[in-house]
């Protein structure tokens, strides 16, 4: 008879493999929620006190920070109930991603009215404002709104009723319409891994320049610090070439995914010990998080690598 640790293993085994067929399937709407409320909240409270170090000059400043917790509600309630998860949960993805795409406009505003502009842009991404931290902080809204198109898990076997499609959808002439409820009805049915496979490309490589101009200020004073800046491009060559390739994807995609997460773990511990050593250490711990090595910053770079998962354990849309 086999003992404990064999049953357990069995029993491990079993659920990854259920894991795996929600996922493929696209039957991890719950799932993707929770997980997009978390990344939400670890993002926002990022935006919160790299903003707080701007002073919020702006209004605008705020919104990513208000958004941010919108966002992390509205996929607790996308967890509790579907159709809030079709509505509530997507209609906040949208504004999210809208409020992304406006901050990075604003970002790179910031870096052109510093002296010398963009004549100098080396200078002036490293003492402006991170010119694509707004971009990275839409990843969770994409997240949201890839949730909102998914099937829940206590699914049965098929795909769910699309509800009729979108008010947008309606809006749109025949054939662009169709087109549009075809991608959606790819999503649902777990085929849409060339999509994520790009996302996670873009990711990687916004985040590895975020990596670079944030070590180069202090010179890349340990070595560790060149990790995310090698393995970023790596990730997004692999991501990009998965697009063409199935077994890139199921391969060699989240072999360096999974690579990634850890180094994004290994950063999150050197920053956290950053901010540790800093005068006061814990007993001034608010502050030394405000203007210590930004302390979440890495798990941006792990969420990259995430995305690289979730894409190698995807179907793909047939050709």
């Amino acid at each position: 008879m086999p003992n404990s640790a064999e049953r357990s293993l069995s029993t491990a085994e079993r659920d990854l493999e259920v894991v795996s067929n929600h996922i493929r399937e696209g039957r991890f709407q719950r799932s993707l929620a929770l997980l997009t409320a978390v990344t939400s909240i670890i993002s926002g409270l990022e935006v919160a006190y790299e903003h707080y170090r701007g002073s919020y000059s702006r209004r605008v400043m705020y919104t990513p920070v208000i958004l941010s917790g919108l966002l992390a509600i509205a996929c607790v309630a996308g967890f509790f109930s579907r159709r809030a998860a079709r509505t509530v949960l997507r209609l906040i993805s949208l504004v999210t991603l809208g409020d992304a795409c406006v901050g990075f406009y604003f970002h790179v505003r910031g870096i052109h009215r510093k002296p010398g502009g963009w004549r100098l842009p080396m200078t002036n991404m490293i003492m402006g404002p991170p010119v694509f931290a707004p971009l990275l902080f839409g990843t969770s809204a994409y997240l949201g709104l890839v949730a909102s198109y998914l099937q829940r898990e206590e699914s049965g076997e098929g795909t769910e009723d699309s509800g009729g499609g979108s008010f947008f959808q309606r809006l749109l002439p025949d054939k662009e319409s169709r087109e549009l409820l075809s991608e959606e009805q790819d999503m649902r049915e777990g085929k849409f891994q060339r999509q994520v496979a790009i996302v996670t490309g873009i990711s990687a490589l916004l985040s590895g320049f975020e990596a670079y101009y944030s070590h180069y200020k202090n010179n890349f004073r340990y070595w560790v610090q060149w990790t995310p800046v090698a393995l970023a491009p790596v990730l997004a060559g692999v991501s990009f070439a998965s697009i063409k390739s199935r077994r890139l994807a199921t391969t060699a995609l989240p072999a360096v995914s999974i690579l990634a997460g850890a180094d994004a773990a290994v950063g999150f511990f050197y920053h956290g010990s950053g901010v540790l050593r800093r005068p006061g250490g814990s007993t001034r711990l608010l502050y030394n998080v405000m203007y210590g090595p930004p302390i979440f910053a890495p798990l941006l770079f792990g969420a990259a690598g995430m995305l690289g998962v979730l894409a190698s354990l995807l179907r793909r849309r047939q050709a």
